[in-house]
C-alpha cells in the first residue's frame, strides 16, 4: 500500500515527520510565506533549516519563543540560532493533536557566523 503523504508530500513539516527524535537545528532564514485560501489566507513565518528541505510552518506560541530564544521579535534576527525541536500533544480545534513545538538549546551561545552544509542525515526530515 502507499500512504497519501508519500504521493503527496508536504513542503512543510509536521509533528509525525519528526516521531520521537529531538533534533537540533540551525535556522537558515525566515520567510513570511502564505498559508490558506480565500477568507482563510494569512501570512505566517515559515523556519529553514541548514541542510534540511522541508520548513516548519510557526504558529503564535512558536513564534513568541523563539522571540524569547532568540532575544530578537524580528524574524531577521532568528538566522543562525540553534534551537531544538520536539513534539507535543496540544488542544487545537477541540481535539488533541500532536504539534512541533521549539525550545532553547541548553548552554547554546549566541550565534556565530555559520557555513550552512548538506543534511548529514541524522535528522529524519
Amino acid at each position: 500500500m502507499v500512504k497519501i503523504g508519500d504521493v503527496f508530500p508536504s513542503r512543510y513539516l509536521k509533528a509525525a515527520d519528526l516521531g520521537t527524535a529531538q533534533p537540533v537545528v540551525v535556522i537558515q532564514s525566515v520567510k513570511i510565506e502564505d498559508m490558506g485560501e480565500g477568507r482563510n489566507k494569512e501570512s505566517k513565518p515559515v523556519l529553514y533549516f541548514a541542510g534540511k528541505e522541508k520548513g516548519l510552518v510557526c504558529n503564535k506560541t512558536n513564534s513568541f519563543n523563539l522571540a524569547k530564544i532568540t532575544g530578537s521579535d524580528d524574524t531577521d534576527g532568528w538566522k543562525g540560532h540553534s534551537i531544538q525541536l520536539y513534539t507535543a500533544e496540544v488542544e487545537a480545534f477541540g481535539e488533541m493533536v500532536d504539534a512541533i513545538r521549539v525550545r532553547a538549546v541548553k548552554g547554546a551561545k549566541p550565534p556565530e557566523p555559520v557555513e550552512f552544509a548538506a543534511d548529514d542525515g541524522d535528522v529524519p526530515f
